[in-house]
């Protein structure tokens, strides 16, 4: 996975906050597997000894050596569409805002958000659906996020973009006239004008993916790119569904993302 070449995973962030500390506030003495995403409602169906598992029989928390326990909504991270799954959980389980950010009186927010110190949310920008914003963004003017989206601080979100479901991480710029659906976007990404992600097949048949040189079935008919660190993109790049641009990637004006970009264009 692109965005776990140059973090750990538990230090990937779900709704801004590291994955590890997801499980901080976990009941007492449960020993939580290292690339797991636990749903705290898993463990109300747990004796106070057991062992949670996924549908595979893989262990994803213990506690002693109790009876075994399938999840119903924990599951191990394996791919990098699994952390947009655990943001997902997380986003839409808020049941409150937050805005410690300034919010112009002409913009319109329909769902929960949390916005953080520092941010300006600018006029004409429509946010639907619950999303976390970080400390230090400036999001505007005429620009859409929804779905369950995730971004970090110091981002910027320029005008006529749209953000649907996705991940951004820290310090990263879609500036304009672009689109990011169903994707993960590393720290320090610069999207040039009109950069699009694709995320629907033509078929809406599930999204594969190449991982270790075979095609995967993600399980998802919405997926977009997977983007590491530093990675550029050229104006008016078009990115195939699934495709993943490792870090320190860059692309050309016009370029057409058709494979996974391991070396810049």
């Amino acid at each position: 996975m692109p965005v776990l070449l140059t973090r750990k995973i538990a230090d990937f962030p779900i709704g801004n906050i590291p994955l590890s500390l997801h499980h901080a506030g976990l009941p007492d003495r449960w020993t939580i597997a290292g690339n797991a995403w636990i749903e705290e409602t898993d463990f109300s169906r747990t004796e106070s000894d057991a062992v949670l598992i996924d549908g595979e029989g893989v262990v994803l928390a213990w506690r002693g050596d109790g009876p075994k326990v399938v999840a119903e909504k924990s599951f191990l991270i394996r791919h990098s569409w699994d952390l947009l799954r655990a943001n997902e959980q997380y986003l839409s389980s808020l049941n409150e805002s937050d805005i410690e950010g300034d919010v112009h009186a002409q913009a319109v927010i329909d769902g929960f958000v949390r916005i953080g110190e520092g941010t300006r949310i600018l006029s004409g920008v429509v946010i639907e659906g619950n999303v976390v914003i970080g400390k230090n963004c400036k999001i505007g003017p005429n620009c859409y996020l929804r779905g369950n989206t995730s971004i970090g601080d110091g981002c910027h979100v320029g005008n006529a973009v749209e953000i649907k479901n996705s991940i951004l991480l820290s310090k990263t710029n879609v500036g304009h006239l672009s689109y990011v659906g169903d994707s993960i976007l590393g720290e320090r990404v610069n999207f040039g004008a009109g950069t699009v992600t694709s995320n629907l097949r033509h078929d809406g048949k599930n999204h594969r993916t190449m991982v270790d040189g075979s095609l995967m079935d993600t399980g998802r008919r919405k997926f977009g790119t997977i983007v590491g660190d530093d990675v550029h993109t050229g104006i008016q790049t078009a990115i195939y569904p699934g495709r993943k641009l490792f870090p320190g990637t860059s692309t050309r004006p016009g370029a057409v993302v058709a494979d996974d970009l391991t070396t810049s264009e």
